[in-house]
């Protein structure tokens, strides 16, 4: 899905909305009162920014659940990569990116300030933290994000519930240049 409606852009650039996406990602169809739970915020709040969701096409109505009071709702199928295009609005890219890279950091602060880190077992040496600095040309540094989102690509399209030994893990790709000065 490619985004270049600067509104839906906009409705992007909310914390919990893409809280709220990445959770019905991962959870499958959930209701605004489940959603609130999980993410400890007002289930008001949930059902607003689920419909403002709704309204540039990022989730839709699910079925009923056992219950049928309560609307559920789920991300769109096929599930989306979201490719955002501002076109020349500069602030509003920023914005987002603004927001993107808050909560990858939270994620990535949270994981690392943990007691405990995902040692055990199976998933030990499968998850951490890489950085490094290399030296690339303009086309280079293309290149190897274009190497990178391919190398996800296929993972993201599966359309795969939680499953015995499998569990979401969060990815995050920045790719920025040192000062000029160095």
């Amino acid at each position: 899905m490619r985004v270049t409606d600067p509104l839906a852009i906009k409705a992007l650039t909310h914390p919990l909305r893409l809280d709220l996406l990445e959770l019905l990602a991962s959870t499958g169809p959930a209701t605004a009162a489940h959603c609130g739970r999980l993410l400890g915020v007002p289930q008001a709040n949930c059902s607003f920014h689920l419909r403002q969701l709704a309204k540039y096409g990022f989730v839709e109505e699910a079925e009923p659940g056992g219950d049928r009071r309560e609307r559920q709702w789920r991300v769109v199928s096929p599930r989306p990569t979201i490719k955002v295009d501002s076109g020349d609005d500069h602030l509003l890219r920023r914005q987002l990116e603004r927001v993107v890279i808050d909560r990858e950091t939270a994620a990535i602060r949270a994981y690392a300030d943990r007691e405990q880190h995902e040692s055990s077992g199976c998933w030990r040496g499968a998850l951490g933290i890489t950085s490094g600095v290399v030296s690339l040309s303009p086309e280079e540094a293309a290149e190897l994000r274009a190497k990178w989102t391919a190398l996800l690509a296929p993972y993201a399209a599966r359309d795969e519930g939680p499953r015995p030994g499998r569990r979401h893990v969060r990815y995050f790709f920045a790719a920025t240049p040192l000062g000029d000065d160095r």
